[in-house]
């Protein structure tokens, strides 16, 4: 599994799916990077990737989007991690 969390400054939520992200590829051989909002992709780039999101995080999982934190915590409650 790779996750990609798409980030901005100053966002609890953010740094919560990254906490939870870095629990996950320590207990499991999975991978996980972050990218930040003005460093790493601008709104417009987001906006290309994720045309319906409105909030920070967005998350994908091996290239599929699933949401934001609270997408991305019930699907790793959903599949055991």
């Amino acid at each position: 599994m790779f996750i990609e969390i798409y980030s901005k400054p100053q966002c609890p939520y953010c740094d919560m799916a990254e906490h939870i992200a870095q629990q996950v590829i320590q207990e499991t051989s999975h991978k996980y990077s972050k990218y930040m909002l003005d460093v790493d992709f601008n709104r417009e780039d987001l906006l290309k990737k994720f045309p319906t999101a409105r909030t920070f995080p967005q998350i994908t999982i091996d290239g599929e989007s699933i949401g934001g934190y609270t997408e991305f915590e019930a699907y790793l409650r959903e599949n055991d991690y």
